[in-house]
């Protein structure tokens, strides 16, 4: 398990947690007057998905359409697909050969 996230508020980082597949864990930290909550989980796509990060549901409806892309939505393409090699050097995983 890694650290997937960080929540400010307890109610969204619990349904967060909820959405995940696989082991998972909530730990909550204070600092001074503050607490955060980390949400431990299986770095996977799908649960980065589930979580609504990395703009994978943006990187979905390019996918769909790709056929037909127009410039801007090559150059959306690449910033995505950019931000995603970084994710997948940082936690170890694969991005999918249909996603290039």
């Amino acid at each position: 398990m890694k650290l997937l996230n960080i929540y400010d508020d307890r109610d969204e980082a619990e349904d967060a947690e909820q959405r995940l597949i696989g082991e998972k864990r909530l730990a909550s930290e204070r600092d001074a007057t503050v607490v955060i909550y980390n949400l431990f989980g299986i770095p996977s796509w799908g649960n980065f998905h589930r979580l609504g990060m990395y703009r994978l549901d943006e990187l979905q409806v390019l996918l769909t359409g790709r056929a037909s892309w127009t410039a801007h939505e090559k150059v959306k393409h690449g910033e995505i697909l950019g931000s995603l090699t970084t994710v997948a050097k940082n936690y170890g995983i694969e991005i999918p050969e249909h996603w290039l």
